[in-house]
């Protein structure tokens, strides 16, 4: 889970740094790597499936690809990680008087879905029933939550630790975890859902999660 700079205005930017070509190329192996994992999962089913097929899918030595990845299901974090990359890029550049909502609803607005999203739609149901590729995908928010904290923390002048700030951090990360997961089993047939949908699913979640404890 990656962490860049604030743009967000009122405040000044910190210098963008552009990842080296190794780093390009160590990333876009990983997403390689996550891509045929979750293929193989598809066609064959994660428990039949091992990490030497993955690699060699891939076209690497198992011995390299086990540098990059601890176990096979973990492979697929790169997939699992990439909406919650989005949404963060997207909040980096949140203007100060906007409150969130009104920035999603206004201008975060999805529009044509990236090429990996029925693979990442398809990994996100897998992780409904099989509990390794669970622990993943709540990996993957794990991760993000510290992140989130940071960035509601930065633009509230607070700081990451304070209680009020992760609960909103949880809320927001918990909202997004639903949504992700509603867009994925809504949609699970219909090949033609579009940004419009998963941003519908987003608000959605989003409006719950301001609404607070309905009691």
């Amino acid at each position: 889970m990656r962490e860049a700079p604030s743009t967000k205005r009122g405040q000044p930017a910190e210098a963008t740094v552009r990842p080296s070509l190794v780093q390009r190329r160590k990333a876009a192996l990983r997403v390689e790597i996550a891509r045929e994992a979750v293929r193989l999962f598809t066609s064959q089913g994660v428990a039949a499936t091992t990490g030497e097929q993955i690699a060699q899918a891939v076209g690497i030595s198992a011995r390299t690809m086990w540098r990059h990845f601890p176990t096979k299901e973990s492979c697929v974090l790169p997939l699992l990680s990439a909406g919650l990359d989005f949404v963060m890029d997207e909040m980096r550049r949140w203007p100060t008087e906007t409150p969130l909502l009104d920035f999603f609803t206004e201008t975060c607005r999805i529009g044509e879905l990236p090429a990996d999203t029925p693979v990442i739609l398809d990994l996100i149901r897998m992780t409904s029933t099989d509990p390794a590729l669970r622990s993943v995908w709540l990996q993957a928010h794990d991760d993000a939550l510290p992140i989130l904290a940071r960035l509601l923390a930065r633009r509230s002048g607070s700081h990451a630790d304070d209680l009020r700030v992760k609960v909103h951090a949880a809320a927001l990360n918990g909202a997004l975890r639903a949504a992700a997961e509603d867009f994925a089993q809504r949609y699970a047939n219909d090949p033609e859902a579009s940004g419009e949908e998963i941003t519908a699913c987003l608000l959605a979640a989003l409006h719950a999660a301001s609404e607070g404890l309905p009691y």
